[in-house]
């Protein structure tokens, strides 16, 4: 039995680690440039009238990399305002993936994506903060939004003795957490559902800047239904390049076609990688399935086999020493919650 577990739990570790692989692909995929200009542009507001090729200028070079925490009660240089990043020569790559957000009390959050990016301003460019998660289980056990939302806090938050100290909450950065759902319910299919803070008036007609309380946007992205009509632009962007089914080939003529994306090395070499991982996760998943089966068809088979036995113990019982089918059952030591089950099947023999 010792030997069968760990034969189980081998299988299921490398089962794991396969499903883990395809997601680091698949972050590797989303990071590009290209791909990101397109989810900004359909989801930031800040870009919506911009053409793609800027707002790939916009993507800062040198995002967060998790080189310090983003928390405050873990910044070394709490109280001390850092020197603003200096601005390096784009690349292809954008390495924000993996930055931790953790405080001494509460457990490391690691977030799938993060970087910075400017963007046109009243006053000139600011800057902003973006992150950018990938769901596949959309029924987590808990409200998907309000795990979203927590993540914009805490990203306002850990500014503090970075980006603002003491009383500069004018320094304040806006941050946008962005969520690629992959297997969402029926309704939330091709979808983009965006949640802010917004200046309501309930007594008197004031206007506040929109830039002093604008600071945190969530936004939910459902995919999955390649039949809806809403299936285009991002949607279908997305819904292709994350594709566990559709083969690389087919999805670099998607991307090249139809959404005008250069087919790079890192692009081209992602693509190919998910599709093998994927084939190897599907097998992996049907082994598993097909041994669970078996395992469950046995245990099943035994019971059977078990329950028939008594049975015919009962019946043996009653007909040779005369006696009741309760007093067969006392001999035996049937289990009360089994004997109406054995009483019925008395009753079909």
């Amino acid at each position: 039995m010792k030997v069968e577990a760990e034969t189980t739990l081998a299988k299921n570790i490398s089962a794991l680690e396969g499903m883990e692989a395809y997601d680091a692909v698949c972050k590797r995929l989303l990071v590009n440039r290209q791909i990101l200009a397109w989810i900004m542009k359909s989801c930031l507001e800040e870009y919506r009238d911009m053409d793609r090729k800027d707002i790939e200028a916009c993507i800062e070079g040198e995002p967060q990399i998790g080189v310090e925490a983003v928390f405050p009660d873990e910044a070394p240089d709490s109280g001390k305002k850092t020197e603003p990043k200096k601005r390096k020569k784009p690349s292809e790559q954008i390495r924000g993936a993996n930055v931790e957000d953790s405080t001494v009390k509460e457990r490391t959050n690691v977030y799938d994506i993060r970087f910075y990016a400017t963007a046109p301003g009243e006053k000139g460019l600011i800057e902003i903060i973006v992150n950018l998660e990938i769901q596949n289980d959309y029924h987590a056990g808990y409200p998907l939004i309000k795990r979203a939302l927590y993540y914009c806090c805490r990203m306002v938050s850990s500014q503090y003795g970075k980006e603002f100290t003491h009383q500069d909450y004018g320094d304040i950065k806006k941050v946008y957490s962005i969520w690629l759902t992959l297997e969402p319910p029926k309704s939330r299919r091709n979808t983009i559902t965006r949640y802010r803070v917004t200046e309501e008036n309930i007594i008197g007609d004031v206007a506040e800047k929109k830039e002093h309380y604008d600071l945190l946007t969530a936004v939910m992205i459902g995919l999955g239904d390649e039949t809806g009509e809403q299936y285009d632009g991002v949607l279908k962007l997305l819904d292709v390049l994350l594709s566990s089914e559709k083969a690389a080939e087919e999805k670099k003529r998607v991307l090249r076609d139809e959404f005008d994306i250069t087919i790079t090395e890192l692009i081209e070499g992602g693509l190919e990688e998910m599709c093998n991982l994927s084939k190897g996760v599907a097998e992996k998943g049907f082994r598993r399935g097909m041994e669970r089966g078996l395992q469950q068809g046995l245990e099943q088979g035994i019971q059977q086999e078990r329950e028939a036995g008594t049975l015919r113990s009962i019946q043996s019982l009653m007909e040779t020493l005369q006696l009741t089918a309760e007093q067969a059952m006392d001999a035996l030591k049937v289990e009360d919650t089994q004997r109406d089950m054995y009483a019925e099947k008395l009753k079909e023999h």
